[in-house]
């Protein structure tokens, strides 16, 4: 990424593939294994009801949706894509579909070897499943899968937020140097640099489930936010060109903030809950909105900084 544009987005393509790849010999190999059962589709031993099964399903989707998560990325990058009123509909279309599709076959493959009792249970569910279905050769497979995974996941999302850094950095409502390109690369290598110090540091200091936990809960906070910006900015810019139109609007909008309402409350209320029960060490939602937090001073001050400059 610090050195090319081309050279990472090439190597977003190939890593994309080898997880595709790698995911279908996956689901071949559970499918084709013939140690599992189709009733698992269908049957529980003590299947949750009511409010224990709306709470069962949240949790889930913290899950879920750190899988989907990506599905924005491209936005990001925006004004790096050719024929952008084109290619980025057509990118997201394409992106959420694919993920659907391998999503679901790959929980299906799980399924069909573990009851749902143990997907449930399992601390690495992809491990057990593979255990069950192909015996002892089943940790260095999955080692290989996440490692092949965990390169593409990290590469697409080092593309992204690197750029919304670099455009704080533009925009002057963050440290100017951020906003740089490097002289020979034309990268934004300073935000590049500044991103990969500090996934380290969250990397050494939290678990892996605590980190996607807070992703989650802090992404789906922008998101609703951004949908609230729609109204926002048609209401202050209603001369403004609008060269993008969204399906179904405002009532798709109205429910899209309804459901990251919805999920950002239930989520804050079962992590609570968990942690007065000492299933969980730390409250992660809210972890993750003081760290967040930690972010507003320095906004406040590189806008005062910077409007005061103009002003001189």
């Amino acid at each position: 990424n610090y050195l090319s544009v081309k050279a990472s987005s090439y190597f977003q393509v190939i890593s994309t593939f080898l997880k595709i790849a790698v995911i279908v010999a996956l689901l071949a190999g559970i499918f084709l294994s013939g140690n599992g059962s189709f009733q698992h589709f269908v049957q529980a031993e003590s299947p949750k009801q009511g409010g224990a099964l709306l709470s069962g399903i949240v949790a889930a989707m913290t899950g879920a949706f750190f899988a989907y998560d990506g599905w924005i990325n491209i936005t990001s990058m925006a004004g790096e894509v050719k024929q952008p009123q084109k290619n980025i509909p057509k990118s997201l279309w394409l992106g959420v579909c694919v993920c659907i599709i391998v999503y679901v076959l790959v929980n299906q493959a799980y399924l069909y070897v573990l009851p749902v009792e143990k997907v449930a249970a399992s601390g690495l569910v992809a491990s057990d499943a593979i255990a069950v279905a192909l015996g002892n050769t089943s940790g260095a497979i999955v080692a290989a899968m996440i490692v092949v995974c965990t390169f593409g996941a990290i590469n697409g999302n080092i593309m992204a937020t690197t750029r919304i850094t670099y455009a704080m950095g533009k925009d002057k409502v963050f440290a100017k140097w951020t906003g740089k390109e490097h002289k020979k690369f034309q990268t934004p290598g300073n935000a590049l640099w500044l991103h990969g110090i500090w996934t380290c540091v969250f990397i050494i200091s939290g678990s892996f489930d605590m980190l996607a936990d807070m992703f989650v809960f802090i992404t789906w906070i922008a998101y609703g936010l951004g949908a609230v910006g729609i109204f926002m900015l048609r209401k202050k810019m209603p001369a403004a060109e609008r060269p993008y139109r969204i399906w179904g609007h405002p009532v798709i909008t109205l429910l899209f903030i309804g459901f990251s309402a919805f999920y950002l409350v239930t989520t804050v209320y079962n992590d609570v809950y968990n942690y007065l029960h000492q299933q969980q060490p730390i409250i992660n939602s809210l972890l993750g909105l003081m760290i967040t937090a930690l972010g507003l001073p320095f906004y406040f001050y590189y806008k005062r900084k910077y409007s005061k400059s103009s002003v001189q």
